[in-house]
């Protein structure tokens, strides 16, 4: 067995232990309940960790890991909605101004866009 993965939340450990899960890697959880220990042991040396079952699929647990933890692109950038023109947020996938969700924002524009109708009459 190979540790793959160590977090101070003990749901974050789990989360990425389902995550593997699904793409067929067997882990375990080990010192889940070692917080106790904190004081004792350094507080590092507490947090919950996870663990390849096989040797082999260490390699493969670690590239998917690396994608998943990632931050996603478009959390890290703010976008402008074609519609209305505001500076949203990265996390956001819809405008807070007008709705217009950030897909149809990033769509080819036509014609004055289609929100266009509604502003000129008012």
């Amino acid at each position: 067995m190979k540790k793959v993965y160590s977090a101070k939340d003990s749901l974050m450990v789990g989360h990425v232990k389902n995550v593997l899960a699904t793409f067929g890697i067997r882990c375990v959880i080990r010192n889940l309940e070692l917080s106790a220990a904190a004081g004792e042991l350094s507080p590092i040396d507490c947090w919950p960790e996870l663990w390849v079952v096989d040797d082999e699929e260490l390699a493969a647990a670690t590239a998917i890991l690396k994608k998943t933890l990632a931050p996603l692109e478009s959390v890290k950038k703010p976008w402008r909605c074609r519609g209305c023109g505001e500076e949203v947020e990265g996390q956001f996938s819809e405008c807070w101004q007008c709705g217009l969700g950030r897909q149809q924002s990033d769509a080819p524009r036509t014609t004055g866009g289609p929100l266009a109708s509604s502003h000129r009459n008012g």
